[in-house]
């Protein structure tokens, strides 16, 4: 299943990198080129985690993503991950479709738009699709930053694992982050709250989850660890095999950015 997993988001991996080798090219023959800006990552996790929430069974996950900004601020953009037959109905991929706007006015960086999760290997006939609306405010301080935000998935039927049930689900949170100037490393903080049942999330109601880490640049590349938990109570979140998802863990990262 794994070996699966990792093969899928390989090909996803390696069509985002074709993606933007062929659409360069393309936008730099358009006179309108200017006012557009394609970039993307891929990236490996020892642990995809959602929310505090183990989506991988503790397991590591290559993952990708492609953005393509206009000058006015809209942008369009796309993330995929592998996860555990657990989450969505035996899906064993996400894929993020995400469409939005972000400007800054004095400083201050605004930030909104539309998230719609599909996992196109999910069983037929479950209903595991859902839309997220999002926004967030970010400012930077010198060397830090801080950063809140929101995002709420209306009522349906795709949060839900029950036939027929329709679940809505609220998350707030908020973030801090420091760069240790001309060094290449960072230091990273989260807190969230989750209110309203949701599937990825096996169905608990309301929970806390945190995260505090670092991070080091090197040209394009970025590692990052980070240490990752929630006030849920053992056996709350429960993966395959009887895995706790959500107990406290070390989870590292490498991304490369194009």
């Amino acid at each position: 299943m794994r070996s699966t997993l990792i093969g899928r988001l390989a090909l996803t991996m390696g069509s985002a990198l074709s993606l933007a080798a062929v659409a360069t090219p393309a936008l730099a023959q358009d006179a309108a080129a200017s006012d557009f800006t394609l970039t993307g990552s891929a990236a490996l996790v020892s642990d995809y985690r959602f929310r505090g929430v183990s989506q991988t069974n503790l397991h590591i996950a290559p993952q990708a993503s492609a953005t393509l900004t206009h000058s006015s601020g809209l942008y369009a953009s796309f993330w995929s991950s592998a996860i555990d037959d657990y989450v969505a109905a035996g899906a064993d991929a996400e894929l993020d479709l995400i469409a939005g706007y972000s400007t800054t006015i004095d400083d201050v960086t605004l930030d909104g738009g539309l998230l719609y999760y599909v996992y196109p290997s999910a069983a037929k006939g479950a209903n595991t699709d859902f839309l997220e609306i999002y926004g967030s405010v970010k400012s930077a301080f010198g060397p830090a930053t801080v950063k809140g935000g929101f995002a709420y998935d209306p009522k349906q039927k795709g949060l839900a694992s029950g036939v027929n049930a329709k679940n809505d689900n609220l998350y707030l949170y908020g973030e801090a982050s420091y760069t240790i100037p001309d060094t290449g490393f960072g230091l990273t903080s989260h807190i969230g709250y989750s209110k309203g049942r949701s599937f990825l999330t096996a169905n608990l109601k309301d929970y806390i989850d945190w995260n505090l880490g670092a991070t080091y640049t090197w040209k394009n590349a970025t590692f990052g660890i980070a240490y990752v938990d929630t006030d849920a109570k053992k056996g709350e979140f429960v993966g395959n095999a009887g895995k706790n998802v959500g107990k406290a863990g070390v989870v590292g990262s490498v991304t490369y950015a194009f």
